[in-house]
């Protein structure tokens, strides 16, 4: 549902996570080359990791889990990394790594805030940069990333919220219920701003932006791990732009209190100002979800359906593989399991969604004999698509 919650989105590493826990935001949008006009889509990403690691064995340099010698000692990650790059040609991840004595992260009246030298995330704004050579690069393979550089100072205007309900909410966030939480505060946001990256210049605009915001918390990842997101959508039946509309899908085998479940998803197509939510942990709408994701030799293929007792949505998606990334972290407890974790944000696609018809009137003929049951919403026709599929391997 389009619900603000300022406080999910507050830094979640205490109690037990702050030893064994990773925190993050993440942005992505859309950004245009200011000589060529040409589109590149862009992410940007604040990622914090087991911050009592680094209090309780003084160190002042971050700890890297995949560098050898700490693998060597049993050494668990403990850093904050700014992680930023670009989808497309040539797609590229930059990581930059900090020490947590080097970090100033809360919150206060106006949401969080998280600043290390030049590179700082609040609720409203984003800057940074991050600048690693080819021998850096080569030298480090530890930092998991490529070569290249980035810097930016971006607006955000975060418009609609996806709020997952109660099982993120205050009690089973101090429970520590869930392995892995997610809260979408920005699942369509407006991003203004300029980027340098490998020495061009990009210009990001609001109605251009195709925005997302969200974050992630917990102890460890999800496999398999699935996400889909767009606002940049057109009624197929009306030809029209759909100006106030976004859906977002994320999930895969969440676990609770150590208890996996079944593979599910959660997800929400804001349609026009009207939420349809497809919510596994909302028992009582009786949310039913199939979904297959497949790797071919070019391309990742996403197909969900979700049904309740009032909707059903029906997506399918695919992305260029020579446009997405084998994007790279290592979980808190310095394992790396995902190593084909596939992630976009070219994907295109089509959602269908259908209304169901109140079951008496319909059965009793309200809307003629032989009426389906579903009328169709609309057909869209989705692009910019943020995209992720990946399983342990």
């Amino acid at each position: 549902m389009n619900k603000s919650d300022l406080k999910r989105n507050y830094c979640m590493l205490d109690g037990r996570f702050a030893k064994k826990g990773y925190d993050w935001w993440w942005h992505n949008f859309t950004a245009v080359n200011t000589k060529t006009g040409e589109e590149k889509s862009f992410f940007i990403e604040y990622f914090t990791c087991n911050p009592a690691l680094a209090n309780t064995l003084s160190h002042a340099q971050p700890i890297l889990g995949q560098l050898a010698e700490n693998r060597a000692k049993g050494l668990r990650p403990s850093y904050v990394m700014v992680k930023c790059g670009w989808w497309g040609e040539n797609a590229t991840q930059l990581h930059r790594f900090f020490a947590w004595n080097e970090v100033n992260i809360g919150q206060d009246d106006n949401g969080y805030f998280l600043k290390a030298a030049d590179c700082s995330a609040s609720e409203k704004q984003i800057c940074g940069s991050v600048d690693i050579s080819e021998q850096e690069a080569a030298a480090h393979p530890e930092w998991m990333c490529d070569a290249g550089s980035m810097s930016w100072k971006i607006q955000v205007d975060k418009k609609v919220a996806f709020n997952v309900g109660y099982g993120a909410g205050s009690l089973f966030r101090k429970l520590k219920a869930f392995e892995m939480y997610w809260h979408a505060e920005g699942m369509k946001s407006l991003y203004s701003g300029e980027i340098i990256a490998n020495g061009e210049s990009f210009t990001i605009t609001n109605e251009r932006s195709y925005g997302y915001a969200d974050k992630n918390w917990g102890a460890d990842f999800t496999s398999p791990w699935v996400w889909l997101s767009s606002c940049d959508l057109t009624s197929r039946v009306s030809g029209k732009k759909l100006e106030d509309s976004v859906f977002d899908i994320g999930g895969g085998r969440p676990k609770a209190f150590g208890i996996a479940m079944n593979r599910k998803l959660l997800s929400d197509f804001w349609y026009e100002g009207k939420s349809y939510e497809f919510n596994f942990s909302k028992f009582w709408t009786l949310c039913r979800t199939k979904f297959d994701c497949k790797e071919t030799e070019d391309k990742i293929i996403w197909y969900v359906r979700q049904e309740t007792t009032k909707a059903v949505m029906e997506t399918t998606v695919e992305c260029d593989k020579n446009k997405m990334l084998l994007v790279n972290y290592e979980a808190p407890d310095g394992a790396k399991r995902h190593n084909r974790l596939w992630n976009g944000g070219t994907g295109s696609g089509t959602v269908k969604l259908w209304k169901k018809r109140p079951l008496l009137m319909w059965l009793f003929g309200k809307y003629g004999a032989n009426s389906s049951r579903l009328e169709l919403l609309d057909e869209i026709e989705a692009k910019h698509i943020g995209c992720e599929w990946g399983e342990y391997c």
